[in-house]
């Protein structure tokens, strides 16, 4: 009856009247056209729109199924489901029940995929409710309130038959104000696998478990001898504190039979977290203060994987579409794929202490071209995983094919199950969303095995990169049950990758032009490559000059790896503001390796040097850098023998030091003169110092005059000697001439007065006085002053007197 009244319409008329109460009679009785069988005189098209419209009655409440257990039943089992229904209606509803419905069994992968995608209620389509004590029942349901609901059934009132994937719905029956009839007022469906018994052949199940993260160092470190590492925020240490995405992903896999799929500068990251590292606060930085969560995290990640497979992708993930799409015409863009994986064992060792398998590359959703699989294979891996929505089956097959095939070239493509690895993506926080992905998957899995029972094939399952914590919950309950399952067994990749292939299988790698547009939309842009290429010769100009070249090429290196990650998919912006930031702080740190600005300066002469001084602000020593200073006018000015002269410079770190060039003139003016440091390679480094050197010539004329004034300064020193010396041997008190007539001027032999000399003698009679005033004769010494000798000077500079 409820079925018949959700197929009819809601039209009053009288004669859909009259089959809304003749309808129970027929619930449940489809028709090749899906329509009831109506009575004589009840017109076809009035049951068709009435089909149209009851559709639409069976959304009014929804069902919501958020929890069944087991997942995979077994004989004995009761099986228990809750939820919640919630009227999404205007009227209430009463006299409402939920109930469980099974049934049929869907022969095929693709009846499972019709069957989840199918929304109302279709009689004859959908399962047959069990019905009895087995419903909950829900007296009255108000607009827009939602009740919870709990029922329990045996596995042996269901009526399971042989082996299968059976339609299982919950459904909520009831009547409204407007409708006074049974009918099914909301339905949700999902799937029971049933396989009781343990197949005879189990199918290989490879299950990866991705352990990656978005970039979170940048290239900067501090300043001190430690090299402190920067994050660009604290998102990292939420990932792995005790119950984020991270810290959930080791928790929930350390129990699962998983092959982990690891990005070693993820480790890296988190390793630099056990030290001391700062966190960028907008123009500063701040201490970061979790290093006992980093190294925590890292010893249960040590320990739950030290018996695992582990499979270590290219250092920072690259991505592999964008470099092969928009980065081989870019000069050196490989190499850096090179190096990202040459990194990667190294890391995971030197961290984990276990030696990874580097041999997968794994492309952005497993989508490959020619080119793609160019590039993934040119940096040593020889396994590639895609998807099989990407190298979709050809031949016809009507089963799933084993994952390895060979696609030439000695590389063998891992292709994993489409569906399967697509389960768990979207919000899987609601319940009902990650109760309905578990049970879609185990069904998806169970089929795959009753395709063909007897033929074993090897299954591969590869999820999102970075799943939330939430999706990884369902992930890991999907895998216990599997686990628990009587068709399936684990298989680590490698295993799965040595498969024998399936000779039906397709192995042709689909052209470029199919590669996804959504996909390609997401890709790194040429510019991104670009910026690589002009990054590595910055750093390559600098590395050059530095004494502890690993200081800053090691993080500069990873950082450039980082530019190209998987992780800035679809993320232009942020992706564009790592690479503005890693070049900022390359050209920082260049700068201050620099010359020190120059005032203008004046030469006289025919010579002189000029003093450039070289400023090393680094805390490690430069050396292999030579300084060159230009004349613009060397006409006028040389620089050492030429127009320019250089030398080689070495600097301690934080030091300065200053060079001296000698200079010749030639012509008086200003003269532009420009200091350049280069590497010895001849590359330019940093920017020029300018200045300009004024240069005033001493001429013959000039020096002439010089002379004159110089010779008429002896003259008047000689003149006046030998005044004093004839005064010096004069007695004292002698004031006559040879023939007694008092001498000229008194003074015995002294210039008269107001002759030059005349201040002259009274100085050098009073330092010849003893200390009574009087001369004494018979100490001559005593009359010497201590005086430097042979003094061409003025008089009272200490000259000496020679008696």
């Amino acid at each position: 009856m409820a079925e018949a009244a959700d197929f009819q319409g809601m039209n009053p008329s009288p004669a859909r009247r009259w089959l809304r109460r003749s309808g129970a009679l027929l619930a449940g009785v489809p028709l090749l056209t899906g329509l009831l069988q109506l009575p004589l005189g009840v017109p076809a098209h009035a049951a068709e729109k009435a089909a149209v419209a009851d559709a639409t009655g069976s959304g009014t409440v929804d069902v919501s199924l958020d929890s069944l257990s087991p997942s995979v039943p077994t004989t004995g089992d009761t099986i228990t489901v809750s939820g919640t229904v919630t009227n999404k209606g205007k009227q209430a509803i009463t006299d409402a029940h939920v109930g469980v419905r099974v049934g049929p069994s869907l022969n095929s992968r693709s009846a499972i995929d019709s069957a989840a995608k199918r929304t109302g209620f279709q009689p004859g389509v959908d399962p047959t409710e069990v019905g009895g004590d087995y419903v909950a029942k829900i007296s009255s349901l108000a607009s827009g309130v939602a009740q919870p609901f709990t029922i329990s059934v045996p596995v042996d009132e269901l009526d399971l038959g042989a082996d299968g994937v059976y339609q299982f719905a919950v459904s909520l029956t009831g009547r409204t104000a407007a409708q006074q009839w049974d009918q099914i007022l909301g339905i949700q469906r999902t799937f029971l696998p049933w396989q009781p018994d343990a197949a005879d052949t189990k199918t290989k199940t490879t299950f990866l478990w991705p352990l990656i993260s978005t970039v979170h160092l940048t290239a900067e470190t501090g300043s001190d001898e430690q090299q402190t590492p920067v994050f660009e925020n604290d998102d990292l240490a939420t990932e792995i504190s005790p119950g984020g995405r991270l810290d959930q992903l080791v928790s929930l896999g350390s129990d699962l039979d998983v092959t982990w799929v690891l990005d070693p500068d993820l480790l890296a990251s988190v390793d630099a977290m056990t030290r001391s590292y700062q966190i960028q606060d907008g123009e500063t930085t701040t201490a970061g203060k979790n290093q006992a969560i980093a190294k925590a995290w890292l010893a249960k990640l040590e320990k739950t994987v030290e018996d695992k497979e582990v499979v270590a992708l290219p250092f920072a993930d690259p991505d592999l579409a964008s470099l092969a799409h928009n980065g081989t015409s870019v000069t050196g863009s490989l190499s850096h794929l090179k190096d990202a994986t040459d990194v990667a064992a190294s890391t995971v060792d030197t961290i984990l202490h276990i030696t990874p398998n580097t041999d997968f590359a794994w492309p952005a959703d497993g989508a490959l071209d020619p080119s793609i699989v160019k590039v993934a294979t040119s940096a040593g891996a020889d396994k590639v995983i895609a998807r099989s929505d990407s190298l979709g089956e050809t031949g016809g097959l009507s089963y799933s094919p084993t994952a390895a095939r060979p696609i030439g070239g000695g590389t063998t493509a891992v292709v994993a199950d489409a569906r399967l690895s697509t389960e768990f993506q979207g919000d899987m926080t609601e319940a009902d969303n990650s109760t309905l992905a578990v049970q879609e998957f185990l069904a998806q899995s169970l089929a795959i095995t009753l395709q063909e029972p007897n033929k074993q094939r090897s299954i591969v399952i590869a999820p999102q990169r970075m799943p939330s914590a939430s999706q990884a919950q369902t992930m890991a309950q999907t895998l216990t049950a599997i686990q628990d399952g009587n068709w399936s067994q684990s298989q680590d990749l490698s295993a799965a990758a040595k498969a024998k292939p399936d000779p039906g299988a397709t192995t042709k790698v689909p052209a470029e032009s199919a590669y996804p547009a959504a996909l390609r939309k997401q890709e790194l842009p040429q510019s991104a490559f670009e910026w690589i290429r002009d990054t590595q010769t910055s750093l390559d100009n600098f590395k050059v000059i530095l004494t502890d070249q690993s200081r800053v090429v090691t993080p500069f290196g990873r950082a450039m790896d980082r530019g190209m990650s998987t992780s800035w998919r679809g993320r232009p912006a942020p992706a564009a503001t790592f690479r503005a930031s890693v070049s900022s702080y390359l050209n920082d740190l260049t700068g201050l390796v620099r010359l020190i600005d120059k005032s203008d300066a004046k030469l006289s002469g025919r010579s002189a040097t000029i003093p450039v001084t070289v400023q090393n602000n680094l805390v490690q020593g430069v050396d292999r850098l030579v300084l060159r200073l230009t004349s613009q006018q060397p006409t006028r000015l040389k620089i050492g023998d030429g127009p320019y002269d250089e030398q080689p410079i070495t600097v301690a770190g934080e030091h300065s030091q200053s060079v001296k060039f000698t200079t010749s003139t030639k012509a008086n003016g200003p003269v532009k003169v420009v200091a350049q440091l280069y590497t010895q390679d001849g590359q330019r480094y940093g920017a020029p110092v300018t200045f300009e050197v004024k240069v005033t010539e001493i001429t013959s004329t000039v020096m002439l005059v010089i002379g004159g004034g110089v010779l008429l300064l002896v003259l008047a020193g000689f003149r006046m000697y030998t005044q004093r010396k004839r005064a010096a041997v004069q007695r004292p008190g002698d004031d006559t001439g040879e023939d007694g007539a008092p001498s000229e001027g008194g003074g015995g032999g002294m210039p008269a007065a107001g002759t030059p000399s005349e201040g002259l003698q009274d100085r050098t009679a009073g330092e010849f006085r003893t200390g009574s005033g009087e001369a004494d004769p018979e100490h001559p010494s005593d009359l010497t002053p201590d005086t430097a000798a042979e003094s061409t000077g003025p008089s009272g500079t200490g000259e000496r007197v020679d008696r």
